[in-house]
């Protein structure tokens, strides 16, 4: 007998989990379809995020600030730690127990709500029909009143550069190093590349990145991505601009690269390279040909600002449609389409999305950039302030950095925050409630802020938008 649902969610990641509980929250008969294996051929929840990307990647890049700030900046503190090392395998054992115990967590929480697990790959039919092919092959078929799908994204493979998983790697395989390469190389200078790149180099590794682009961070603020090349290249990885790769050639355990870059064609030797250069769709047998699903010209699948499909009651949310790759961004666009489908109204507010890069010191921000304001022919103030002035960065020897406000010159509406420095993700959420609720810089300059904290950096750079900073000098108006 075909089963039946309210809502069928194909993908447990941070989209399609959510989804799913949210679903069952509002009353809704709901079932979450998910394949991924995990070492032990268990099908594990949490997507990618969870698995091999935001978390484990995390985990890594804490454990990795802590040895290298034990090795670096204790001494600064009066602390003498002499002869310490770091046991790679141990890191990798840690990260491998945290991300097993959230994707134990959504399993938990799955029951706990009421949502029925099938283990299985996903299919989109006609008529609101799903196929679940399950691990041992066996076919199934469920009738949905509706469907979420939140298939998600894998990494862009490159021809140069073809993954082998053990001495060119992806993102997944750059999670599973058990030592130190003394050489490593990163194709691509986005999120992803820095992040990793920043880990092994902290650990020792000699770091270069090689990016095709000419400009470094290109959707980040001018002056952030200009202050974050510098403080980079001052710890050690060496980023190379206007490289494209154009061969990689295997052998005894290293890998030699070729790339052409403004002093034509390179070559390097790597004892490991990783390929971020991106993330595609997956879309690979999901949807019948019949479905009606439609998908555009890059191979997202099409849908409107509610998340809708060409086809009625079939949704589709995360990286598998338009918009920024972030988990952030899947998790409400799940929740917007569980309500909308328990008859709410709802609306996601896709102008004020945070995006964060978890390198040392952070590198985050919402709104628009000053780039972008001028570009649209916006007039603007902006101020900024340096955690070189903040008495709490000062005692906790993290002052790299700064933060930055722009607002509107006629009506002061802050349209951007911008960090580079300590606890950026926070600070940059602190202005995202704040946009989120139509603030002018001068709301933010009259609120009291606690001392001392790294918040106070906030406070006054929007003091500094109108010539009003107290601990820094204001600039002088032209």
């Amino acid at each position: 007998m075909t089963q039946k649902f309210d809502v069928v969610v194909i993908g447990a990641g941070p989209g399609g989990y959510v989804a799913a509980i949210k679903a069952a929250q509002l009353g809704l008969k709901t079932a979450c379809i998910e394949k991924y294996q995990d070492k032990d051929g268990k099908v594990s929840l949490g997507g990618t995020c969870l698995n091999v990307g935001c978390i484990p990647s995390k985990a890594l890049l804490d454990s990795s600030y802590k040895y290298h700030e034990a090795h670096e900046g204790f001494k600064v503190h009066g602390i003498e730690a002499k002869g310490v090392t770091i046991d790679v395998p141990a890191m990798i054992g840690r990260k491998a127990q945290i991300v097993k115990n959230l994707t134990g967590g959504i399993a938990g929480l799955f029951k706990s709500n009421g949502v029925t697990m099938i283990e299985g790959h996903g299919k989109v039919l006609a008529n609101k029909q799903v196929e679940v092919t399950g691990l041992d092959g066996k076919t199934q078929v469920l009738d949905a009143e509706n469907v979420i799908i939140a298939s998600g994204s894998k990494p862009v493979e490159i021809p140069p550069a073809p993954v082998d998983q053990d001495v060119i790697v992806d993102s997944t395989g750059a999670l599973e190093f058990l030592s130190v390469p003394k050489k490593l190389g990163v194709i691509g200078a986005g999120v992803i590349g820095l992040e990793l790149g920043s880990v092994w180099a902290r650990l020792g590794a000699e770091v270069t990145v090689i990016e095709a682009l000419d400009k470094f961070l290109p959707a980040a603020d001018e002056q952030i991505a200009k202050e974050a090349l510098k403080v980079l290249t001052k710890q050690g990885l060496k980023i190379r601009l206007g490289a494209r790769v154009t061969g990689s050639d295997v052998k005894k355990k290293q890998v030699t690269v070729t790339f052409t870059d403004a002093n034509g064609e390179q070559k390097e030797v790597f004892d490991k390279l990783i390929v971020a250069v991106g993330r595609r769709p997956v879309t690979t047998d999901l949807l019948a040909a019949d479905s009606g699903v439609n998908l555009d010209e890059r191979g997202f699948i099409f849908v409107d600002d509610q998340c809708r499909t060409s086809v009625p009651g079939v949704y589709a949310i995360g990286d598998v449609v338009r918009g920024a790759m972030l988990a952030h961004k899947a998790s409400e666009e799940g929740i917007m389409v569980a309500e909308r489908i328990a008859g709410h109204k709802a609306q996601m507010n896709y102008d004020l999305i945070p995006s964060v890069i978890y390198t040392h010191p952070e590198i985050a921000w919402v709104g628009k950039t000053e780039q972008q304001l001028k570009g649209e022919g916006v007039e603007v103030n902006v101020g900024t302030f340096p955690f070189a002035a903040s008495g709490r960065a000062m005692a906790a020897n993290d002052t790299t950095g700064l933060v930055k406000v722009i607002a509107d010159a006629k009506t002061d509406r802050v349209l951007g925050v911008h960090v580079i420095g300590p606890s950026a993700a926070e600070l940059v959420q602190q202005g995202a409630i704040g946009m989120e609720f139509g603030t002018s810089a001068e709301d933010l300059g009259m609120m009291v802020f606690s001392h001392p904290t790294l918040s106070e950096a906030l406070h006054e750079a929007a003091l500094a938008v109108n010539g009003h900073a107290i601990h820094i000098a204001n600039r002088k108006k032209r």
